[in-house]
């Protein structure tokens, strides 16, 4: 899993490091904590911007109980009745399937 540091989210997305920090704290992010401070997972992007539909299965999941890693780690896990990742499929555009599953996992 490809991670960056919030500078590079911030030029990724076209807005300052201090937005993406509200992003985060407003939840429609979620990052995964290293050494040097916390990275977001570049695949939570596609060419326009944060992936349309991550927010509201971050949601689904922090609502049943995941903690940001733990709702990264699921979202990078395969998932043989997708198939595949989550984080795949909401780039194909199946975000249905996807919150499906996260509602089934988070109760």
């Amino acid at each position: 899993m490809d991670l960056l540091t919030l500078p590079e989210v911030a030029q990724r997305l076209g807005i300052r490091v201090n937005r993406v920090r509200q992003l985060i704290r407003d939840r429609a992010l979620a990052t995964v904590e290293s050494a040097d401070g916390p990275r977001v997972p570049a695949a939570f992007f596609d060419d326009e911007g944060v992936l349309t539909h991550l927010s509201g299965v971050l949601t689904v999941l922090r609502d049943g109980g995941y903690s940001d890693a733990e709702a990264v780690t699921w979202l990078f896990t395969e998932d043989d009745t997708l198939p595949g990742m989550p984080i795949q499929a909401l780039h194909e555009k199946r975000h249905h399937e996807v919150n499906r599953r996260a509602q089934a996992m988070a109760f």
